[in-house]
C-alpha cells in the first residue's frame, strides 16, 4: 500500500495547478502537503522500517516484480501522461522514463540478492584465529527529492533502489510536474507495499524543507546546484548523509578524424532531446578547426529538418516557464556579446524554444559558463588535443562528456584526462542507460553515485565484523605489555 499524502485541509495549504506546458490544457489541481503531514509520514516510515528491513531481499523483490509487470502493461498510457505533464514527445517519454525504469527493475531483480549478500574477507596474519566479514545494513528512512526534467525515472530509480536495500522511503516529486507525481503514486500502489513503507508527499519548496527538517536517515536529491547546497547545509546540522545529483555543462570534443555525420547527429540528439532539459545534455561543442565549418554547416542543415511541437514531434516544449526564461536570457546575452546565430533564436510567445546553434561564443558569455538547460548548441573550434582538453575542463561542472574520434587510442587518452563523472566515446548521454555503470558527477555536478552495485550500496551502512572463537584467555597484544610482543611485532613488520 502506498500512502498518498495530499493535504485535505488545515494551515499552510497551497494549491498546485497542473497543465500541459505544450498546449496549456488543464490537467487538474492538488493541495500541497503540510509540514505536519510530512512529519507524520516520516514517523509512519520509521514504524514501518522495523518490519520492512527484516524482509529478505528476495521478498522485497517480489514487490518490484509487480511494479515491473504494471509498467510493461500500462507503459504507453503512463508515457502519455508524462508527455502531457512535461511537454516532451510521447516516444521520448516512453523510452527515457518508462523503459529505463523497467530496465532498472530487471537489473536489480537479477543482481540485488548477490550485491547485498554479506561476504567474508581475508584476515591478516597478525590476527590469526579471527574471521572477518562485511554485511550491508539498511539505513532507515530515506527522503528522495526528485526533479521535473525526467520526473518519473529520476524519482523511481532511487526509490526502488532504497526499497530493495531495505529502507522505507518518503518521496517528494517536483511541484512543476505534480501530475507525474500522481502517476508515480499509482505505480507504487501496484507494488502492494506494507503500510508506511513508501509514501509520496506533494508540494513545493516548503514541503521539501519540511521533509529535510523531519530528520530522515538519508537524503537523495536530484536538482539544481543552488538547491543542493541549501539541502546539504540543512543536512549538515544533523549529520544526515546526503547524495546530490546536480547540474552539468557537458562538453563534446570532435576531432578531425571523427565520423562527422555521426558526430553531428549525436550533437543534435544530445543537445536537443527533451528540449535540452537534461543534466547530461551536450551544452558545449568543441570541433577541431579543420572540420569546424563542415560540422556547423551540416548541423544547421539537419537542425532545419527537425520537427517541433506537441505530441509526435522530435522536440517538445520547455517544461517550465522559469526555465524558458533562463534559456532566453542566455541566448540574448550571447547575441549581445557578439555570438553568431546560425539557426533558431529567441522563443515565441508560446512555451517552445526553437533548436538553436551559436558560433563565435566566448567564456564571458553565460551560455558557456552556466547550465543552460535548453535546446541551444554553442560550437567552438580548437587546434590541438591539449587545447580541447583544457577547454572542456574549464568548467565548475563535471557530470558527463563525450569524445569523438576514429582513433580509439587517442579517444581513450583524451577521455582519461577529462574531469567528469562519465565519458562517452563516439556517443552521448547513453552511459546513464547502462545500469552496470554507476552514475554521478564531480565538482559542482554533485557527489555520490547511483545505478549499478553502487546504487544499492549508497542506501546501506557497511558493517564490518571481526570474529574470534574466544577459547584463549587473552590475546598476545593485550595487557600486560612485554619485550616479546615488541620483538614479534618487529619480525612481522619485516616479514610483511
Amino acid at each position: 500500500m502506498v500512502n498518498i499524502i495530499v493535504n485535505l485541509g488545515g494551515e499552510n495549504m497551497g494549491t498546485i495547478f497542473m497543465e500541459n506546458p505544450a498546449t496549456g490544457e488543464k490537467l487538474g489541481e492538488i493541495i500541497e502537503t503540510t509540514a505536519a503531514e510530512v512529519d507524520s509520514a516520516v514517523i509512519k516510515a520509521r514504524t514501518a522500517f522495523a518490519k520492512w528491513s527484516d524482509f529478505t531481499v528476495r521478498d522485497r523483490l517480489t514487490y518490484m516484480k509487480r511494479i515491473e509487470e504494471y509498467l510493461i502493461a500500462e507503459g504507453e498510457s503512463l508515457a502519455e501522461g508524462i508527455s502531457a505533464d512535461t511537454g516532451k514527445p510521447k516516444v521520448e517519454a516512453y523510452v527515457t522514463e518508462i523503459f529505463t525504469v523497467i530496465d532498472a527493475l530487471k537489473y536489480y531483480r537479477k543482481n540485488a540478492e548477490k550485491m547485498l549478500r554479506g561476504k567474508r574477507v581475508s584476515t591478516p596474519l597478525s590476527l590469526f584465529g579471527h574471521r572477518s566479514n562485511i554485511t550491508y545494513k539498511s539505513i532507515g528512512v530515506v527522503a528522495v527529492i526528485s526533479p521535473w526534467n525526467y520526473p518519473y525515472q529520476l524519482a523511481l530509480i532511487p526509490v526502488i533502489s532504497a526499497l530493495i536495500a531495505g529502507n522505507t522511503v518518503v518521496l517528494k516529486p517536483s511541484e512543476a510536474t505534480a501530475y507525474t507525481g500522481i502517476l508515480i503514486e499509482k505505480t507504487l500502489e501496484k507494488g502492494g507495499f506494507p503500510e508506511g513503507v513508501v509514501q509520496v508527499v506533494q508540494g513545493g519548496r516548503e514541503t521539501g524543507e519540511a521533509l529535510v527538517d523531519s530528520k530522515p536517515d538519508k537524503i537523495f536529491f536530484t536538482g539544481s546546484v543552488a538547491t543542493g547546497k541549501r539541502i546539504m547545509s540543512k543536512a549538515a546540522e544533523h549529520l544526515i548523509p546526503i547524495e546530490l545529483e546536480l547540474g552539468g555543462k557537458d562538453p563534446m570534443l570532435v576531432f578531425e578524424d571523427a565520423n562527422i555525420e555521426r558526430a553531428v547527429n549525436g550533437a543534435l540528439w544530445g543537445g536537443f532531446s527533451n528540449s535540452g532539459q537534461t543534466c547530461m545534455a551536450v551544452e558545449r561543442v568543441y570541433v577541431q578547426e579543420k572540420v569546424f565549418h563542415e560540422f556547423v554547416k551540416l548541423a544547421v542543415e539537419k537542425t532545419r529538418k527537425l520537427r517541433q511541437g506537441p505530441g509526435g514531434a522530435d522536440i517538445g516544449s520547455m517544461t517550465t516557464k522559469l526555465q524558458k526564461k533562463i534559456v532566453e536570457e542566455h541566448i540574448k546575452d550571447a547575441l549581445e556579446k557578439g555570438a553568431t546565430l546560425c539557426i533558431g533564436g529567441l522563443p515565441k510567445e508560446d512555451n517552445f524554444i526553437p533548436p538553436t546553434i551559436l558560433t563565435n561564443v566566448s567564456m564571458d558569455m553565460r551560455i558557456m559558463v552556466e547550465e543552460t538547460f535548453g535546446p541551444v548548441l554553442p560550437i567552438v573550434s580548437f587546434k590541438t588535443e591539449e587545447e580541447a582538453i583544457t577547454k572542456a575542463n574549464n568548467s565548475t561542472f563535471g557530470l558527463n562528456a563525450s569524445v569523438w574520434s576514429r582513433d580509439m587510442i587517442k579517444a581513450r587518452r583524451v577521455a582519461s584526462k577529462l574531469e567528469s563523472g562519465s565519458v562517452c566515446i563516439n556517443d552521448v548521454i547513453v552511459s546513464v542507460a547502462n545500469m552496470n555503470l554507476p552514475f554521478g558527477g564531480v565538482k559542482q555536478s554533485g557527489m555520490g553515485r547511483y545505478h549499478g552495485r553502487e546504487g544499492l550500496m549508497t542506501f546501506t551502512h557497511v558493517v564490518s565484523t571481526l570474529e574470534c572463537s574466544g577459547r584463549k584467555n587473552r590475546e598476545l597484544n593485550w595487557f600486560p605489555y612485554n619485550d616479546r610482543l615488541l620483538r614479534l611485532s618487529k619480525r612481522l613488520a619485516k616479514l610483511f
